[in-house]
């Protein structure tokens, strides 16, 4: 027996191969663009989600295992308004997650109070009900015949199983879902100007969707049953792979954006920290997470505009951090999420003198990045989440002297997972073997072994909380001046 986990990012499509304990056996990628025909505006041809599983499949059947596949998962980016007619055809280019052009619509679903109380969240403009609200009024042809909106894993679904068919974790990101009751919700559809038949029917993130169907079992080569789990958002999905389920478990993720995830065993909404609060792929489980927009980009920023690489930026820094320096740096490249929803704000540095090296403003960046991350992890405690540690993932984690400033600034141990697969394609395949087996999550969604652990440095956690606080009272000062 084996099962495949579908990762659909927003630059390319992976699949992953695993055996019937869960390890991973193959894998394959394939790549598509993203289109940004205006400033703001970014879309993407759902035709070439499919054109990508299609080529990753082809070249996973040579593998011995394939035969014996039995579950599929799918995780996808969230947020994508994908628009279908009655005869399920795609009307129009899906609106992605990025995509900035329903700002207005955003914020007048947000002034309307119940939004957030039923979805527990913001209406940031990424999500889905502004973009259909946008839709509607600059092109009412193509509103007028959506019959179906998906998002894109639902859409990966249909696909699969020719039924219109979501799980929970994606749709908590639409602002149409009482994320608490975990359905549909009339009134929020009817504030988008929205109907519940337009929706996908809901499952667990871990239940059987629906099966592969019969027409793909044959062009895929198999002969049994394969059984199509309901999925999750790309988030759900990681906290799956790296077995973030109980409360006290979580993950700080070092990537272009930076997230700090935690399990919840109940529903602790607070929208008012910009934090998300959505359902779990598996049942009776939430979580929350804090989204910063420029983790690994502000390095990337400073590296591009010095000429040098991230790696020889970071490379003269000592691991054992020096006491916080007098430069500062504000991370809000392009603008902020948690605990700001500020799409307006800019960085800045400050304190900067004649004695400032390229070394200091490197550890500036890494400062202001980390206590952005700060920013989330106190959001998160307010609303009384448990976080004895944290498991470290993404391409930031590959410098130590990083690592240790951000385990003291959070005054956090922070766990390096053993080498391996612990990601969003490892989490769909676990969704998948769960749909398939019926096993039970605290079986399946194990988190993996720890190779190292990174201890903050005791002595200067109290310097970095003031630093940090100094941090916080920087915001409305650059914010009143820009």
């Amino acid at each position: 027996m084996s099962f495949l986990g579908i990762d659909l990012g927003t630059s390319g499509l992976r699949a992953l191969l695993t055996d019937a304990g869960g390890v991973p056996l193959a894998s394959a990628e394939r790549h598509y663009e993203v289109q940004h025909p205006r400033s703001g505006w970014s879309e993407q041809d759902p035709a070439d989600w499919i054109a990508a599983l299609e080529g990753a499949v082809s070249d996973l059947r040579a593998h011995p295992a394939w035969a014996g596949l039995r579950g599929i998962g799918v995780a996808g980016h969230m947020h994508g308004a994908t628009l279908l007619d009655a005869q399920d055809r795609v009307l129009r280019p899906c609106i992605l997650w990025n995509d900035t052009r329903s700002f207005a619509e955003a914020a007048r679903l947000d002034a309307d109070p119940q939004l957030r109380a039923l979805s527990g969240n913001i209406v940031f403009p990424g999500f889905t009900a502004p973009k259909l609200l946008w839709v509607a009024t600059h092109e009412p042809q193509i509103f007028a015949q959506v019959a179906r909106v998906l998002l894109p894993a639902a859409y990966l679904n249909l696909y699969l199983t020719g039924d219109h068919v979501a799980d929970m974790s994606d749709s908590a990101g639409t602002s149409w879902l009482d994320t608490g009751a975990r359905d549909w919700s009339d009134a929020l559809l009817e504030a988008g100007q929205m109907r519940r038949d337009q929706m996908p029917r809901l499952v667990e993130g871990s239940d059987r969707a629906g099966d592969l169907r019969r027409d793909l079992r044959a062009a895929w080569g198999l002969t049994q049953p394969v059984a199509v789990a309901g999925g999750a958002g790309d988030n759900a999905a990681a906290a799956c792979g790296i077995g973030a389920l109980h409360e006290g478990q979580g993950f700080v993720s070092l990537g272009t954006s930076g997230v700090l995830l935690a399990a919840r065993d109940g529903y602790h909404p607070a929208p008012e920290t910009a934090l998300h609060s959505f359902c779990h792929a598996v049942p009776g489980r939430w979580y929350q997470m804090g989204v910063m927009l420029s983790c690994t980009d502000s390095l990337n920023w400073l590296a591009r505009i010095t000429g040098q690489r991230p790696a020889d930026l970071t490379a003269g820094l000592a691991e054992i951090p020096p006491p916080p320096g007098k430069p500062r740096f504000l991370p809000y490249l392009s603008g902020e999420r948690t605990p700001h929803n500020d799409a307006e704000i800019r960085g800045a540095f400050t304190g900067l003198g004649t004695e400032t090296t390229r070394d200091d403003m490197t550890r500036a960046v890494l400062e202001g990045v980390s206590f952005g991350l700060k920013d989330s992890a106190e959001a998160l405690r307010a609303t009384g989440a448990d976080l004895p540690h944290l498991f470290a993932i993404g391409g930031g984690t590959r410098s130590r002297s990083w690592l240790r400033l951000l385990a003291t600034v959070l005054d956090l141990p922070l766990h390096l997972p053993a080498e391996g697969e612990f990601g969003a394609a490892l989490g769909a395949a676990r969704l998948g073997r769960m749909a398939a087996t019926g096993e039970a999550p605290e079986v399946v969604l194990t988190p993996p072994a720890t190779a190292e652990v990174v201890d903050p440095v005791t002595a200067l956690v109290p310097a970095y909380a003031e630093a940090y606080a100094r941090f916080r009272a920087a915001y409305p000062a650059i914010r009143a001046v820009q």
